[in-house]
């Protein structure tokens, strides 16, 4: 009798997702992590551009376009205080096959990976689906990822450690000071780093940073994407960044799974990443403005939240029952657990979306309080 393996059995169907399917067809969606601005105009041209003198009709190079990647490269000096050739990249569908990819090629059956709690969903299942032992480590009061925490969980069955920075779904940005721990736990104790940072540039307090500008290994993996600072989540483009000998693993699985990332996204990217960059800054003020209304919005309530400091999602503690009856009132919130066990108690909340409607989400919850208390 035809069966389906174990890796596939242990994961399920995202928690987001179960909420959307859930909420009604005229709910105020925040709970979907997708900027609402446009594409910017010089990357769609560029595309569109690309397709019409019959660029985009064949196979790219498995690792992408030579000017994609050299874009890329140039991104980093200009933007990560360290250094990545064009060879050292591979274009990928997205942040989520770059992170498939680097687990894929670095964790073995029962190989423990550790990972921020709450933290994004792809970081469990993704492991589950390598083989992998999922180890969730909790976070400090400011949901921040505590370096110590993971040197002690660490074993001798451990193969990496994710840091996500600027996080979802906590919106939290780790130190310079983390960072360099992070650097140094991946040197001493010869563990992978796999540092997703997907949401860089979306940073209203503190500053990114990369724990690869501080490794004085090869030890670090830098995940990312144009999805978000660029507003490109359906162009499925993101990369992954490492030394020669990881590159050459990470290539092994994509060129199977993937051959190539789509080729008129990879000319929009090379654009958005080479073009002029207001169209970030100006996202980046309208996520901060509306992040102060949300959290102004939310104190009002008395829901105790976090600062978050960058990305666009917020994360309340919240009484029991308030995101069902939340999303049952018409506004769509993701309960924490979607996120891991100790997301419990808390929901998370993205603020991509107009301020009109974010108004409108906050007298809703602010009844949708009341009733719960």
């Amino acid at each position: 009798m035809t069966d389906f393996s174990d890796r596939v059995e242990q994961v399920s169907i995202s928690g987001i997702r179960e909420v959307f399917e859930a909420a009604g067809e005229d709910a105020i969606n925040l709970g979907l992590g997708q900027p609402d601005f446009p594409t910017p105009d010089h990357a769609r041209r560029a595309a569109i551009e690309a397709i019409e003198a019959g660029d985009t009709d064949a196979y790219t190079s498995n690792k992408g376009t030579r000017e994609l990647r050299e874009a890329i490269s140039a991104k980093h000096d200009r933007d990560n205080h360290f250094s990545v050739p064009p060879e050292n990249l591979i274009a990928t569908a997205g942040g989520s096959e770059a992170l498939h990819i680097a687990l894929e090629a670095h964790v073995d059956a029962a190989d423990e990976v550790i990972f921020p709690d709450p933290g994004f969903v792809s970081y469990d299942a993704l492991t589950r689906l390598a083989g992998g032992e999922p180890v969730p480590v909790g976070l400090r009061e400011d949901l921040t990822l505590d370096p110590a925490a993971v040197e002690d969980a660490l074993t001798d069955d451990t193969a990496a450690f994710v840091v996500n920075s600027p996080a979802n779904p906590t919106g939290a940005v780790q130190t310079e000071t983390d960072m360099r721990e992070f650097a140094r736990i991946a040197d001493e104790h010869d563990v992978l780093c796999i540092s997703d940072e997907v949401y860089e540039h979306i940073v209203f307090d503190g500053e990114h940073r990369s724990p690869m500008a501080y490794a004085d290994s090869d030890n670090v993996v830098v995940v990312n994407a144009c999805s978000k600072s660029y507003s490109m989540t359906g162009w499925r483009l993101g990369w992954v960044a490492a030394s020669e000998r990881r590159i050459e693993r990470m290539l092994r699985v994509h060129q199977y799974a993937q051959a190539c990332a789509s080729a008129p996204a990879q000319f929009a990217a090379e654009a958005a990443l080479s073009g002029p960059q207001d169209c970030v800054d100006e996202m980046v003020a309208a996520f901060e403005e509306r992040r102060d209304v949300l959290l102004d919005g939310l104190a009002d309530m008395g829901l105790e939240t976090p600062t978050p400091s960058g990305a666009f999602y917020a994360m309340p503690k919240v009484p029991d029952g308030w995101v069902d009856e939340v999303i049952d009132r018409g506004v769509v919130v993701v309960p924490g657990e979607a996120f891991g066990d100790r997301g419990e108690g808390y929901a998370r909340i993205s603020y991509a979306t107009d301020m009109a409607q974010i108004r409108e989400a906050l007298d809703v919850m602010a009844e949708a309080t009341r009733a719960v208390r």
